[in-house]
């Protein structure tokens, strides 16, 4: 399963918002407002819950300087990743868009496409907040 947003026009440098995203307890800020929990486990994890969801913990699999970072799942129960593309229009402007990527089931795909592409807009949407 393949989800991206709409690319997003941020009013930061691409370096200020690469540098929000690779602090991962900047996440919480991006967040639902559906958000139970939001814990940093240590500098390349952290774990969220959303309300009426099991919890999830997420964990840096790799970035590119100022261009991309990516978030994978630390559990292989659910394996997926969480990219943010990072793009400089001028000085003080980016573009971002976000994509997930997993390998689901037909029927664990069918139940969770809605949640996750909600999620992604939301953390997109948010990305007014840095």
């Amino acid at each position: 399963m393949y989800i991206e947003t709409p690319k997003k026009v941020v009013e930061k440098s691409q370096k200020e918002v690469f540098e929000f995203l690779t602090d991962l307890k900047n996440f919480e800020q991006l967040m639902p407002d559906s958000i139970a929990k939001f814990e940093v486990i240590n500098e390349d994890r952290f774990l969220f819950q959303l309300k009426g969801m099991p919890e999830i913990v997420l964990e840096r699999k790799s970035q590119e300087q100022f261009n991309k970072i990516v978030l994978g799942a630390a559990s292989e129960k659910l394996p997926f990743t969480l990219t943010a593309d990072i793009e400089k229009l001028e000085e003080t402007k980016s573009e971002v868009q976000l994509n997930f990527s997993g390998e689901f089931n037909a029927m664990m795909a069918m139940m969770i496409k809605n949640p996750i592409t909600n999620f992604m807009g939301t953390l997109s949407e948010n990305l007014d907040k840095l």
